[in-house]
């Protein structure tokens, strides 16, 4: 492993960043745009990165939030004809943006249906579907992680379904579209058990492979799952994470192995680590420690308790781009998108 360069990519903000490598070459960072965890009302933006990841530009809102609500959950990917697609939901009854005094016993939030947001030009400018679900539950499932291809034109993304308080228990699903992700539907659970939010990877044919967190907060890790059928069923092929190491992102290299990066959450270790398989998901070398966001010789300055939700791409030249986010770092005090470049 050999970090080539490491950046402040998106300052100010709280970011949990999906990326996708667009047609052209550019990377579009969907993200959550306020510098708090959900505390206030505030939206999904997208920003786009034109030379590699070094530097980035805001490039626009997909789903404009309602006042008092936030649409800070979501998922992106592009269709089969080009278009960038992002999954937004949140939840309603958030304060005012800067406000951090609790809510009223009234004010209890609720999870918002998602919405469809679609562009044709890379992201500049959105159509989007306010209800795109299907009518019979789960509709109101919180999207994550990336939309990915299947075969005959179908889209697959996955979310989760939760009791209104946030509390387990959590049912991970994959939902499908057949329109370029206008509208979704015919919900196929991944993990019923409590397993909340799940990367999810298409290996060709009918193979998917999802890597998904547990949702039992005395021992929260990373469990992977395998389909052969599309997605209908699902088999548990068991762990592949220690415990506080959370969420996850699956990413398809250019040598046909597949990286797992995940979050880190043990104090003394926070950052993103880093595992490859080379057999399509049936094993996995040594867990590797890809950066910390702590310094580990303060203890009046840790870094960034707060962060990772790892999000990759393969540039052509073979450098991969891993975005995360961090609440702060021993040198620089504010919510924040990094992004570390690195080759394997």
């Amino acid at each position: 492993m050999d970090i080539l360069e490491r950046y402040i990519a998106v300052d100010n903000k709280c970011a949990w960043p999906t990326l996708t490598l667009m047609p052209d070459g550019a990377i579009v960072a969907t993200i959550f745009g306020e510098p708090c965890h959900g505390t206030w009302e505030g939206e999904t933006e997208c920003w786009r990165s034109m030379d590699g990841g070094r530097t980035w530009t805001f490039l626009s809102v997909p789903a404009p939030h309602e006042p008092r609500t936030l649409r800070g959950n979501s998922a992106a990917g592009l269709s089969h004809r080009g278009t960038l697609i992002v999954l937004c939901s949140g939840q309603s009854h958030r304060p005012p943006r800067g406000v951090v005094t609790p809510l009223s016993s009234g004010d209890r939030p609720l999870f918002l249906v998602p919405w469809a947001c679609r562009s044709e030009d890379g992201g500049q400018t959105w159509t989007r579907t306010e209800s795109p679900t299907s009518p019979a539950p789960p509709d109101q499932a919180i999207p994550f992680g990336d939309v990915v291809r299947l075969p005959g034109g179908r889209l697959a993304v996955t979310g989760y379904t939760c009791p209104s308080d946030g509390l387990p228990p959590n049912t991970a699903w994959v939902f499908f579209s057949d329109d370029d992700g206008r509208t979704w539907g015919d919900a196929r659970p991944i993990g019923m058990d409590n397993y909340n939010e799940t990367a999810l990877l298409a290996l060709g044919g009918e193979r998917l492979l999802a890597a998904s967190r547990t949702a039992k907060w005395e021992d929260e890790h990373l469990e992977i799952f395998a389909s052969e059928d599309g997605g209908r069923t699902w088999t548990n092929r068991g762990l592949v994470s220690l415990p506080n190491q959370i969420p996850a992102h699956l990413c398809r290299l250019r040598d046909n192995s597949i990286l797992l990066t995940y979050g880190m959450r043990h104090r003394g270790l926070f950052g993103v680590g880093a595992r490859v398989s080379r057999d399509e998901g049936l094993t996995w070398d040594a867990p590797r420690v890809l950066f910390s966001t702590e310094a580990r010789e303060s203890n009046t300055n840790p870094g960034g308790v707060d962060g990772g939700y790892p999000s990759s791409v393969q540039t052509p030249d073979g450098v991969i781009v891993t975005a995360y986010y961090c609440s702060r770092l021993p040198v620089h005090h504010r919510y924040h998108m990094g992004v570390v470049l690195w080759r394997d």
